[in-house]
């Protein structure tokens, strides 16, 4: 095999990734080649192997939280050159033609494609992205803590912006998009609360370190009524919940590509014009201004390394709820 590489790659849900060795791309027309410095293990990962979402590419690496450095450049890219450090999200292409890429709604077009999910993800050596949704990373980050900002950093944004202008902001979930939002949060002279599994004492002390003013399980309401909330736990239950955790006029803002169920709920909760709304995907103008934002907010990620052939234990300690902020694999560990 001509330039082989390592990859860790998805088959079929319900199974662990597989180890393999696959050819190294080369980058075509509008691509760039990266050598993969960095990939963050994003719950949205767990999601597409447990069999959550629907129809994804296979066989293929996972994983949308792409650092590295570009290696060589395909026809008609002028953006980058090789060494250019760059980031790659979740979203990997869009049409820019419907009625919503026209409207500056590219997350909701109906021929996005999905990195890590129908287009070659970043659990592997080398991976090739199209370098019109590519980012160049600023700040001093290093490349395992720029990983999370990738998605949890860019979802985390895009909720917080949808989330309306709270001077009171509960945070359910406090995993790799938590505890970057609440950097922002504070950043912004928001207050916030944090909310996590019942009994997390350790996640609880970890969002007081980044200034959540109050930290409990979701067994407890929060001390003063919320004027926004985002969850990004994958849990409908905590719907109802947050809902009467919100003062008259709130926003609930539901973070994640997927939830389980959202049990019903008494009118009386939603009253007062409280207004529920999802986050889906992200733009390229989010990127943009959110990776332009992080180090002027002094925003830093809590990652756990892994070396690439260990995805499958990051994973099972990610659904297990065993990460402190972000897991991130490191290819060549």
């Amino acid at each position: 095999m001509k330039n082989p590489m390592q990859a860790m790659l998805f088959d079929q849900p319900h199974h662990p990734l597989r180890q393999a060795t696959i050819p190294r791309p080369k980058p075509g027309p509008g691509q760039v080649l990266l050598k993969v410095r960095a990939c963050g293990v994003c719950r949205t990962d767990l999601h597409i192997i447990d069999g959550d979402l629907k129809n994804p590419a296979a066989p293929l690496a996972p994983g949308h939280e792409i650092i590295g450095t570009v290696e060589a450049v395909g026809e008609g890219v002028e953006r980058f050159t090789p060494g250019a450090r760059v980031g790659v999200p979740w979203l990997g292409f869009t049409c820019g033609e419907c009625v919503q890429c026209r409207a500056g709604r590219e997350n909701l077009c109906p021929s996005a494609r999905f990195t890590g999910y129908q287009i070659q993800g970043g659990y592997c050596e080398y991976t090739v992205a199209d370098h019109r949704y590519c980012f160049l990373i600023h700040g001093d980050y290093g490349d395992a803590e720029a990983a999370p900002l990738l998605c949890a950093g860019l979802i985390g944004y895009r909720s917080l912006r949808k989330a309306g202008d709270p001077a009171r902001l509960g945070i359910y979930g406090f995993g790799a998009a938590g505890h970057i939002v609440a950097q922002l949060a504070r950043y912004e002279g928001r207050e916030v609360y944090a909310i996590t599994r019942p009994g997390d004492a350790e996640a609880q002390d970890f969002a007081r370190t980044l200034g959540a003013v109050w930290a409990g399980g979701a067994d407890e309401t929060p001390p003063e009524l919320l004027d926004a909330a985002i969850i990004f736990a994958p849990v409908g239950a905590l719907v109802p919940a947050a809902l009467r955790a919100l003062a008259p006029g709130g926003t609930l803002v539901c973070g994640g590509i997927h939830m389980s169920d959202i049990p019903s709920f008494p009118y009386d909760i939603l009253w007062e014009e409280r207004s529920i709304t999802s986050v889906a995907n992200l733009t390229r103008q989010d990127g943009e201004e959110f990776l332009a934002l992080a180090p002027k907010a002094g925003v830093r990620t809590t990652v756990q390394t892994f070396a690439l052939q260990d995805a499958n234990e990051a994973l099972d300690r990610l659904r297990e709820g065993q990460i402190t902020g972000a897991a991130v694999l490191i290819p060549n560990s």
